[in-house]
């Protein structure tokens, strides 16, 4: 299993433009496969991707995730391809794009309440976004008139790889969506009982069906390594409550038999860590995004000893 890890922080705190790039450099250095930008009210994760291009050479980038209703389908396959172009190194002969284009329908108390937008069927939204999205990123032609998106349009930018695209997937219809016409999936508060009875059996059997590859099953949750699990849940409940109480997360939860995040949160010792990471790998997660969660008297040392043990994964996987 791919071992990732998240930068900018997960409760808003934001560590500058320039913090963000050089943690993705740092997560490089550390040996990760993939650093996951997180995409809510702070930087543009495809900005910040694309700067961090020119100064790092191998490690994935995803972003988590850009939501498809702020951006018209052709114009954000324009900025993705622009950003994958930054991030491109020759690698075994071959030109080599680092991003992987994360996106999502965000939620009905963001489009409606933040934006004003209508969350109406937003399945069908995503399945017309992605039937103008993909052809463009593969550098074709598009005319598309569906119900919502209509477009007729190319880009311009010759030679450019297309990037992975992973959805924000938890409910039935965008999990077949994930593994039917995407790459796979990039999941949050999603924990191993979810991922097994739930995430897995739909978004395989409709990569099966399609004929498609095994689909990438991403799965980000916070993680800490502590002495003290009681007291760290307590933590992680109250500082990720939020996502307890949005309509889509509280579907996935209760599905897995959790009250709130801090049931699915990865918390214990390194050995406690390490089992509960590799029961995601047999639960059908094939990357695992760590939100280092820091807790405690010392949060400097708790984000230390915690991302040391991930840095450990690295190289025992």
């Amino acid at each position: 299993m791919r071992i990732g890890i998240g930068v900018g922080g997960t409760v808003g705190q934001s560590a500058g433009l320039e913090g963000h790039i050089r943690e993705i450099e740092a997560a490089e250095r550390d040996g990760f496969d993939s650093v996951w930008v997180p995409h809510i009210r702070g930087w543009d994760a495809l900005t910040v991707i694309a700067l961090a291009g020119a100064r790092t050479n191998r490690i994935e980038m995803m972003t988590g995730v850009v939501p498809v209703y702020t951006r018209h389908p052709v114009l954000m396959a324009q900025q993705a391809l622009t950003t994958q172009a930054a991030t491109v190194r020759n690698g075994a002969g071959a030109r080599r794009g680092r991003l992987a284009l994360g996106i999502g329908l965000a939620h009905p108390e963001t489009v409606v309440g933040w934006w004003g937008l209508s969350y109406e069927r937003p399945a069908r939204y995503m399945r017309e976004y992605l039937a103008v999205l993909l052809p463009l990123l593969a550098g074709k032609p598009v005319t598309f008139k569906g119900e919502i998106h209509r477009a007729s349009a190319s880009l311009d930018l010759a030679g450019v790889p297309a990037p992975a695209v992973l959805l924000a997937a938890l409910a039935p219809k965008m999990l077949d969506l994930a593994g039917a016409v995407a790459d796979g999936t990039l999941t949050w508060m999603v924990g191993p009982r979810a991922l097994e009875t739930h995430i897995w059996p739909h978004i395989s059997t409709a990569a099966q069906r399609a004929g498609r590859p095994a689909p990438r099953v991403c799965v980000a949750l916070p993680v800490c390594v502590t002495d003290d699990a009681a007291s760290a849940r307590a933590v992680i409940a109250e500082r990720f409550k939020r996502y307890g109480q949005l309509v889509n997360y509280r579907r996935v939860l209760d599905i897995g038999g959790a009250a709130g995040p801090a049931d699915v949160a990865i918390v214990g010792t390194e050995r406690d860590v390490e089992k509960q990471i590799r029961g995601l790998a047999s639960a059908g997660a094939t990357e695992f995004l760590a939100a280092v969660t820091p807790v405690g008297p010392d949060p400097a040392a708790s984000e230390t000893r915690t991302r040391t043990l991930m840095k450990t994964l690295t190289v025992r996987r």
